[in-house]
Parts: structure tokens; sequence; C-alpha cells
């Protein structure tokens, strides 16, 4: 695996060089803006926690003049608004900054919204991979990586599957047609280690996708 940082040329969008002869894309594709605010950056949250608090405010308030009530409790929700405004920028801008490649070789992750990093993940790299369904055929695709090699989880943020801090997994996140792009990983796996056993992906009703949501497997 190798990581280049800020490219002030591309070969190709998303990619730093040219391919190599033999290796082709197959698939090319970016987060869901709203999706990735939504799930990365938790603003929906966010928002309910932010008129929980308000309520509180004004509950606490209650008794005091509506001149002082009501400009407090309207700063408090403005201040909260932004937060929300500015959470919801950066996730534009990290999905338009963003560009996921599969080849029939790797997956390349170019990510970053000030410093851009190109992550290479060869297929003959990964362990595993697994998908978390969401609305609208959105969805994330974490990859788990064989042997020791490692990426900060700092690093791959947000492109990364959440809480796994020691072991990271990069991950595509809020991808449109997730399961379409989990069957072409699949294959183009398959195709790159035709000597491995695989493991027969999980059932979405089994008891472990409820302790683990991103249990379904897609390669071995």
């Amino acid at each position: 695996m190798k990581a280049q940082h800020e490219h002030e040329f591309e070969a190709a969008p998303g990619l730093p060089e040219a391919l190599p002869v033999g290796e082709r894309i197959l698939w090319q594709g970016a987060p869901d803006w709203r999706q990735l605010a939504v799930h990365a950056f938790h603003v929906r949250k966010l928002a309910v926690y932010f008129v929980l608090m308000l309520a509180l405010q004004a509950a606490f308030m209650q008794g005091q003049p509506m001149k002082v009530l009501v400009p407090s409790v309207a700063t408090s929700a403005v201040l909260a608004l932004t937060a929300l405004i500015m959470l919801s920028g950066i996730a534009w801008f990290a999905s338009h900054t963003c560009l996921y490649t599969l080849t029939n070789k790797r997956v390349v992750m170019r990510v970053g919204i000030v410093l851009t990093m190109t992550f290479n993940l060869p297929l003959n790299c990964l362990a595993a991979a697994a998908i978390k369904q969401r609305r609208r055929g959105c969805g994330d695709i974490a990859l788990k990586i064989k042997g020791s090699d490692r990426i900060a989880y700092l690093h791959l943020w947000p492109h990364a599957r959440a809480w796994h801090l020691r072991q990271p997994q990069p991950s595509l996140r809020s991808v449109p047609q997730a399961e379409a792009v989990a069957h072409k990983i699949l294959q183009a796996w398959r195709a790159a280690n035709p000597q491995e056993a695989l493991i027969t992906p999980q059932d979405a009703s089994s008891p472990s996708r409820e302790r683990d949501p991103l249990s379904r497997r897609v390669t071995a």
C-alpha cells in the first residue's frame, strides 16, 4: 500500500499516475454529501440534540421577561444553526474532493480537503470487505487489510469504518448504489485472488448482523 500527498497533476481523475499496462478502471464514484453529513458528521443527531438543549434552556428561563428569554434562546438557536451549516459544508467539501476508484488490481482512495492524500489498496492485500446499507441505495463498504499493514485512523477519517481505531479499515463512505459497487469489488477480488477460498456472505437477517451492522462479508 502507498499513500501520496497533494497532487499538482493527475494523469486521470483520482489517479496520481497513469495506469500500468493491463490495469483498467472498473468503477469510480464519490460519497453522497447529504448521506455523509448525516452518517459521518452526525448532523441529524446534533440537530436533535440542539433542539432538546434549546427546549431545556427555554424551560429553565420560564418566568423571565420575554425581552430576556427570546433574545437568549434566539442567540443559542443561531449558534446551533451555524454549527450545523458548517458541518454540512465540511461534508460537502469532503464529498467533492473525494474520489474512489476500483481497478482490476486495486482500490484507490483520493481523500482530503486541504491536504489531499491518495491511498492505493491492492486487491491481493484485502482480507475482507463488509457493506452497511443505508437509505436510498447508499451504503458504506469497509475494507479489511491483510497482515500488519495499517493506515492511521486520522489519515482516513471520515473515510474509515467507525470505532475501529486499533485496526483502522478504509471505508468507501455513503456510496450510491452500494450493493452494486460491493459486487464489483467482490468480482475484482475474486479475479485477483483465484487461489483464495471465499467465505459465503452472511444472511442479512442473521443474529450476527444485529450485533454488527457491518457483518455482511463480500470477500474472503
